[in-house]
């Protein structure tokens, strides 16, 4: 809550680059509604694009993995679970679709925070439960070392500061004292540092981020994956929290990069889904589209395995197809052979 206080005074100004994203999001939301009566099956598919992407990439970027194959089964079918990490996806999908189904109905209480935890880590003996133990936040190195990245809050005063928070989230909106864009990333940092979970906070965080989205109107998480996009910058994500992190317990941090970063990946968002939208239809088939729209999307040159990544739930060897033809049309370059050749847009 401490980046939402530093707020509740308004704002004189606010740095140039978060003004030109506010400024391109308002422009974006504007345009939605245009966007959103298009090709009504093209949008079904996207919107099952993205709770695949999403349930897979959140889990991901907490190092949980599934078997490629397992990932239909595991997401839209009945198939028995088998381990632990399948039963994580899962409970990540049903998290999503209780949002997408009714997030207009769904307040931002303890109740839901809580709520959003216990069903994204299935039958995990804390699930849906503030942490019991003080625990922070520790970075391990290949040697042995490691150090404290961020002391999180205790836990005696973790019940009080979700309080002060949900409060604070509530009154930003009601009073306007800041841009309500601003006020969503802010949250999103200040969940975040103080961990009120013993594990699943990253998850619950970007829950909490698309619920927000929906609330403020900015609906573009449900057919683009807000999740897919902040693992392409995981790096850089975990660099920025840390960086606008140092401080937070005395209000002495600096928020903007985390701002940014959050402001940065909705309008990502909101280009993706157009550009998907404005291509010109073809006979082509959903997953070939899925699989060109992820390969022009990579900012670096990519493995065949980061395509499969990338595209859970489509084959490898249709993965392989499309990337030939896409090295024919002249749209890509392959860099060495074999399954560990890497691939780059031309």
């Amino acid at each position: 809550m401490k980046t939402l206080q530093l707020f509740t005074a308004g704002l004189e100004s606010i740095p140039a680059a978060s003004a030109w994203y506010l400024a391109d999001l308002a422009e974006a939301r504007g345009r939605q509604e245009l966007y959103s009566r298009q090709s009504p099956q093209r949008l079904k598919v996207l919107r099952e694009h993205a709770v695949v992407e999403s349930a897979v990439s959140s889990n991901r970027i907490e190092g949980i993995e599934i078997d490629q194959e397992r990932v239909k089964p595991v997401l839209f079918g009945r198939a028995l679970l088998r381990d632990r990490d399948e039963e994580e996806v899962r409970g990540y999908r049903e998290a999503l679709n209780f949002i997408h189904e009714g997030a207009a109905e769904i307040p931002v209480t303890e109740e839901t925070i809580l709520k959003l935890h216990k069903t994204s880590r299935g039958d995990v003996w804390d699930a849906g439960r503030y942490k019991e133990r003080d625990g922070d936040i520790i970075e391990r190195y290949p040697d042995g070392r490691q150090r404290v990245r961020f002391e999180t809050v205790r836990v005696a005063d973790t019940a009080e500061c979700m309080k002060a928070l949900v409060n604070l989230w509530s009154r930003a909106i009601d009073e306007r004292w800041v841009h309500p864009l601003l006020a969503l990333a802010s949250f999103n940092l200040d969940f975040l540092c103080i961990h009120p979970f013993r594990d699943g906070n990253g998850r619950v965080s970007r829950l909490l981020l698309l619920l927000q989205c929906y609330h403020l109107g900015f609906e573009v998480g449900r057919y683009i994956s807000l999740e897919r996009l902040i693992e392409q910058r995981k790096d850089r994500y975990y660099e920025i929290l840390e960086t606008s992190s140092q401080g937070w317990h005395d209000g002495r941090h600096n928020p903007w990069p985390y701002i940014q970063f959050v402001l940065s990946v909705l309008r990502e968002a909101y280009k993706e889904f157009e550009s998907r939208l404005t291509l010109t239809k073809s006979p082509r088939g959903a997953k070939r589209e899925q699989v060109e729209t992820s390969a022009t999307n990579f900012r670096r040159p990519f493995t065949l395995g980061d395509m499969e990544r990338a595209c859970p739930g489509v084959s490898r060897d249709m993965i392989r197809k499309v990337l030939r033809d896409l090295r024919k049309q002249g749209v890509l370059d392959c860099l060495g052979r074999g399954p560990a050749a890497r691939w780059k847009k031309r």
